[in-house]
């Protein structure tokens, strides 16, 4: 069973994110927003008939993937997940791929907003460059997903590189007795494919079987 969240309206009005209280004098940054909704999403589906709350996973894709790895990362009822790449770490030579210094992901400010859209944090503002300054990242994020599995499915902004920050989550997993809980594949292309995406189906039926 599948629950599907997420609608094409908010880039249709060009604000491409949820915001609390509202747009205008958010108080939490829009991924933690958009984490919060997901970890509801996963309350309501735990509720339905021959769903096993214990056996929920999930996944997204670019803009989906950052948001199924801050809800992820951040909610630990989920059992697993998914991360297509979304930019698991902040990088400012993928350009738009990997644009956490938006507005609508790291970077809040109150609107109008300028210069969105663009390929670098150089202008960033927001909670962003507070992070980067401190020299925070995203790996850090990563750990809170341990002992729980994840696969990173890396197109162009997620290479194969990658695995150096991943070693720390397969560090923390090691320290907490666990092994073979952290995975990636990996593809030129942004995009998913068909054998990128048969990968995802089996690591789902891998450690969300019921037998499992």
């Amino acid at each position: 069973m599948t629950l599907s969240i997420g609608t094409a309206g908010t880039t249709q009005n060009k604000t491409y994110s949820i915001y609390y209280p509202n747009r205008e004098n958010a108080a939490i940054q829009p991924l933690s927003t958009l984490a919060y909704a997901a970890a509801n999403a996963l309350e309501a589906l735990s509720k339905v008939d021959d769903v096993n709350p214990e056996k929920i996973g999930i996944v997204g894709h670019s803009y989906g993937g950052k948001w199924a790895m801050f809800a992820s990362c951040l909610y630990e009822k989920f059992a697993a997940a998914v991360w297509i790449d979304p930019g698991i770490v902040f990088d400012d030579t993928k350009g738009s791929g990997v644009n956490y210094w938006e507005p609508w992901y790291l970077g809040y400010y109150p609107p109008p907003w300028k210069s969105t859209w663009s390929k670098t944090g150089t202008n960033a503002k927001g909670i962003y460059t507070k992070l980067r300054k401190g020299e925070y990242d995203l790996h850090e994020l990563h750990a809170l997903m341990a002992p729980r599995p994840f696969l990173v499915s890396g197109g162009s902004s997620d290479p194969v590189e990658r695995w150096i920050p991943l070693n720390h989550t397969i560090a923390v997993n090691k320290l907490l007795g666990y092994s073979h809980r952290v995975a990636m594949s990996n593809r030129l292309e942004h995009e998913p494919d068909a054998e990128s995406n048969e990968i995802v189906y089996s690591f789902f039926e891998w450690y969300l079987s019921p037998n499992e």
